[in-house]
C-alpha cells in the first residue's frame, strides 16, 4: 500500500512538472536566434522580387522632382512628412512650435554615423524619385506619385547623413550600395518591399544586385 502511494505521488509530480517545463522552454525556442528574423525577411524579399516584372528602364525625359514632391505633404498638426520622419528616427528630438526639430540625435544606417545637427541629415527616398520614374512611375497620376514621395507606411523614407545621400543620388543598387555592409540586407528588403507594393519593375542588373545583397540576410 505504501509503495502504491509513492508511485501515485511520483506520477502526479511528473504530470505537474512536465507542463511547467514546456511553458518555460517554448518561448525561448521561438525567440532564438535573432538571425531568424533577418533570414525570414530575406526569404520573403526573394519571393517578392521573383514576382516583379523585369524590363529595361524607361526614359528620364519629362522627370522633375516637382512631379512627385512640390513640397512635403502635411502629416499631422503642423508637421509635414519630413518632420514626422525626423521625429520618428531621432532620439530626444525637441521641436519648436512649428514642428521643426531644433535638437536631437540621428543615426545614419547607410554609413553608421551619429549626427547631432539637423543640417547634417537628409530624409532619403530609398527608391529615388528619379529611379522610380524610370521604373514605371512616369505613367502614374500626380496623386500617386505624391503619395509615393510621402509614404510613411512603407520603408521608403529614412534619415541618413547628407554626405551619403549626395553620394547615392538617384542611383539603383547595381550602381550604389550603402557603405556599411551590415545594412545591405535591410536596404535590399526595403527596396524590394517598396517596389513590390507600388508594382514598379526592376532591370536585370538591378535584380542581380538585390539578390547579392540579400545573401547577407543571415544575422
Amino acid at each position: 500500500m505504501i509503495l502504491l502511494r509513492r508511485t501515485v505521488r511520483v506520477a502526479v509530480l511528473t504530470l505537474v512538472v512536465i507542463p511547467i517545463i514546456a511553458v518555460v522552454t517554448a518561448p525561448q525556442a521561438a525567440a532564438d536566434p535573432r538571425s531568424r528574423s533577418s533570414a525570414e525577411a530575406g526569404a520573403m524579399a526573394r519571393r517578392m522580387l521573383a514576382q516583379l516584372k523585369v524590363a529595361r528602364p524607361l526614359s528620364i525625359r519629362g522627370y522633375s522632382h516637382r512631379r512627385f514632391q512640390p513640397r512635403w505633404a502635411h502629416h499631422r498638426g503642423r508637421c509635414d512628412a519630413r518632420e514626422a520622419i525626423l521625429a520618428r528616427d531621432g532620439r530626444r528630438v525637441r521641436r519648436n512650435a512649428a514642428c521643426h526639430p531644433v535638437k536631437g540625435r540621428w543615426y545614419s544606417p547607410y554609413d553608421g554615423k551619429w549626427l547631432k545637427s539637423e543640417r547634417l541629415i537628409d530624409v532619403d527616398h530609398v527608391v529615388p524619385l528619379a529611379y522610380a520614374w524610370r521604373s514605371g512611375a512616369r505613367n502614374w497620376s500626380q496623386a500617386r506619385r505624391r503619395a509615393f514621395a510621402n509614404d510613411l507606411t512603407r520603408p521608403e523614407l529614412i534619415v541618413v547623413s547628407h554626405s551619403v545621400n549626395i553620394a547615392k543620388g538617384g542611383q539603383g543598387p547595381q550602381s550604389w550600395r550603402p557603405p556599411r555592409r551590415g545594412y545591405w540586407c535591410r536596404y535590399a528588403t526595403s527596396w524590394i518591399t517598396v517596389k513590390h507594393h507600388y508594382r514598379l519593375f526592376v532591370t536585370r542588373r538591378e535584380k542581380v544586385a538585390l539578390l547579392n545583397m540579400l545573401r547577407t540576410c543571415r544575422g
